[in-house]
């Protein structure tokens, strides 16, 4: 049985009508199929998507990325990677199944495979905590794209989470910490990185796993500081006025690319990814082997550098400076003596070191 959201209900009436038709053994008893009038329904059918979704509000992206038909990351793991070898635990405290890892093969390539997972149905989403990580879920990744990056394997993420799990014990067990040391360390690596925005991607429980050396996301998928509720409750006191607080945080696709905060956008089927997972199956894989041949021919060093410019020149270009040169507008200008006392600084053990030897020598001579 298809879901359809609010906005799709001239769609649900027309495809009702078009499984009637397309049935013989309708409530009519044994008809002829109407095969003119299927292709006409069919037709306005893809009509009334394409008006839909090329006129679709920030809101109703909201609403179309967390459709519960749309493909989860458990299904992007199995079908595009093969040998996926699932790895657990943080080593610390247990483990946590709101986040499947392990290592896989990819266009027989060995990558690290990551991905927040929400389950597909109610016990499945129950069992996934609805892909709301805790500490130990960001401590396990932590220690697996440390092994990567030590055996200079490439990783692929897939983020998809409404934000990390507000718990109680989460907090207790250092929640803010993990994820500013999962942010920390998919800085410091110095392989290829690649994470895809499928659905949500809310709060640091996705910038987490999304600090990566390519950003790509879904056309219909969503990643903002905050949910477009929590945003209308804080500033308008009102948690209905989502389309306004959607607007405002710019968490569209089209909005983030225009921003320069990801990277690419992937296309989806007409109708949203869940309408023909085939399609999106086949978009997301040549998109990530397009972007990991980028890397073909850069060293570690040159990876690293190259995710850190990228991530230091966000918001330059449309900020309050104009410049677009992280290495050039990074710092404050400094003098010429400002510069020297800068380097005495830096160099000052060395100097002391002189300092002291030349007096010793000088006292020798004398």
């Amino acid at each position: 049985m298809k879901n359809y959201l609010n906005f799709e209900l001239d769609v649900k009436e027309l495809e009702n009508e078009l499984e009637n038709l397309k049935d013989p053994y309708n409530k009519e008893g044994l008809s002829e199929v109407n095969t003119n009038k299927i292709s006409t329904l069919q037709r306005q059918i893809d009509d009334k998507l394409k008006q839909i979704y090329s006129n679709l509000d920030p809101w109703q992206k909201t609403l179309v990325a967390r459709h519960e038909d749309r493909p989860k990351s458990k299904f992007f793991i199995n079908n595009l990677f093969d040998d996926f070898i699932p790895l657990s635990g943080d080593r610390l405290y247990g483990e946590d199944k709101s986040v499947m890892t392990g290592f896989a093969k990819f266009n027989n390539e060995s990558v690290l495979v990551i991905g927040q997972e929400k389950g597909e149905d109610l016990e499945g989403r129950i069992e996934h905590n609805f892909g709301m990580m805790r500490p130990e879920g960001y401590r396990k990744t932590i220690r697996l794209m440390r092994l990567a990056d030590k055996f200079n394997i490439p990783i692929i993420i897939f983020v998809d989470t409404p934000g990390a799990y507000p718990g109680v014990g989460a907090e207790e067990r250092g929640q803010a910490e993990a994820i500013a040391k999962s942010i920390e360390c998919s800085m410091e690596l110095k392989v290829p990185t690649i994470s895809v925005i499928i659905g949500e991607g809310g709060s640091g429980g996705a910038i987490a796993l999304a600090s990566s050396s390519k950003v790509l996301m879904l056309e219909n998928a969503i990643y903002s500081v905050i949910s477009p509720e929590g945003c209308a409750t804080i500033l308008w006191r009102d948690p209905k006025k989502t389309l306004e607080a959607a607007s405002a945080m710019k968490l569209s696709s089209s909005d983030l690319l225009d921003l320069k905060i990801i990277d690419e956008i992937i296309s989806e089927p007409l109708g949203g990814a869940h309408r023909d997972k085939n399609i999106i199956l086949e978009n997301v894989k040549s998109s990530i082997q397009k972007n990991l041949n980028e890397f073909n021919f850069l060293n570690r060093e040159e990876i690293y550098n190259k995710r850190k410019e990228k991530f230091l020149s966000i918001g330059r270009s449309k900020g309050f400076t104009t410049s677009s040169s992280a290495k050039d507008s990074l710092s404050l200008p400094t003098s010429f003596f400002g510069d020297l006392f800068n380097k005495f600084k830096r160099y000052k053990n060395y100097f002391i070191f002189s300092l002291i030897f030349f007096i010793i020598l000088a006292i020798l001579i004398i």
